[in-house]
């Protein structure tokens, strides 16, 4: 049976991993002024730690969440300040405004919503109708945007480096599916099962993106964060499923640290014990899977099943067993093709884990 998670402690999962802020925080201090990213971002790297030290703990097994809302979507708009859920602008099956950033936030939460309940059969989040509480124009000129534990929160973007980040389909869909590991694995949010957790967002991220766009595996750019790189990093991305390590190369971010390999994993304790730069490592493997069944869509079904079977301190070891068993399961079902279960193992063996 699946995993049976109480609802974890509040993390701040920020889109921006904290090596990327850490870089273009000092290009803003000379380029863009009046910016609340580095205080936000000081406040953010605190609730990192602190979740780190609390992860065991929040990942326990316990009681499954009771019953939540409708899910119905509500936008609120911060105003360019730090008080979440401040003015409602929108909800569910109101008109339209003239806010760009509030008509993207709705129509993406919509289409997230609706992958969800067609293709993996979730009824919104939680599977219980969680209410999808979006916040927009969030501080000054910030530069990231984070699912809480409750509800997603965007920043506009300085207009230099980022641009606003609830206009981004990746953005929006990645940050909700973390709510989605939330509520099923409860992957705790440090090391290999941090690097899963930030792994499940951009595999939900780039199917649900394909999905509303109508692509095949061989059509997409797999690139995550591409559609919020502002005028000075057009052409740019946060990351590169098809290829971990080459998304970015600038003077304003650095250059892209991810591995695409298990034998070059970083082994250090910033980025939550590389929670962002390991994720490429099973995004190579997502995405050689996806691309050898010709269906992103299955390969998301496939994953999916096996989220919700994963402990909360999974390895990419116990990851890759389980998404082959899962794959195995769901090819008796005829629920994917045959096959599927020797390509996810052959695509976790081509980036050292199996």
């Amino acid at each position: 049976m699946p995993q049976n998670h109480a609802h974890p402690a509040a993390i701040h999962h920020g889109f921006v991993p904290p090596y990327v802020q850490d870089e273009v925080e000092g290009k803003l201090e000379e380029d863009v002024p009046a910016s609340d990213s580095e205080n936000i971002a000081d406040n953010e790297r605190a609730a990192r730690s602190k979740a780190a030290e609390d992860a065991v703990t929040a990942a326990a097994p316990g009681v499954a969440p009771p019953a939540t809302g409708t899910g119905r979507r509500e936008v609120y708009d911060c105003q360019n300040g730090t008080t979440k859920r401040l003015v409602g602008v929108r909800a569910e099956g109101e008109p339209e405004t003239d806010d760009v950033d509030v008509t993207t936030a709705y129509n993406y939460a919509g289409i997230i919503r609706e992958f969800f309940s067609e293709v993996l059969n979730r009824s919104s989040i939680d599977h219980r109708d969680l209410d999808l509480i979006l916040n927009v124009h969030y501080g000054v000129r910030y530069n990231n945007a984070f699912w809480d534990g409750d509800e997603m929160t965007f920043g506009d973007g300085d207009g230099v480096i980022f641009s606003g980040f609830a206009r981004s389909l990746d953005v929006v869909a990645h940050e909700l599916a973390h709510g989605v590991t939330q509520f099923t694995s409860g992957l705790i949010y440090q090391d290999e099962s941090g690097a899963l957790n930030e792994h499940f967002s951009d595999v939900f991220g780039t199917a649900i993106t394909q999905w509303a766009h109508g692509e095949d595996p061989d059509e997409a750019d797999w690139l995550i964060g591409d559609e919020i790189m502002g005028p000075d990093l057009y052409g740019e991305a946060l990351r590169s499923m098809r290829h971990p390590g080459t998304a970015y190369d600038n003077p304003i971010m650095g250059r892209d640290p991810q591995p695409a390999h298990y034998d070059d994993r970083y082994t250090g304790s910033a980025d939550n014990g590389g929670v962002h730069i390991n994720s490429g490592i099973p995004n190579r493997a997502f995405y050689l899977a996806a691309t050898e069944l010709g269906s992103t869509i299955d390969a998301a079904r496939i994953w999916y099943h096996a989220l919700q079977f994963l402990p909360a301190d999974a390895s990419f070891a116990q990851a890759a067993s389980q998404v082959a068993t899962s794959a195995r399961i769901m090819v008796k079902a005829n629920m994917v093709p045959k096959g599927s279960a020797q390509i996810v193992r052959g695509a976790w063996r081509a980036v050292g884990v199996g």
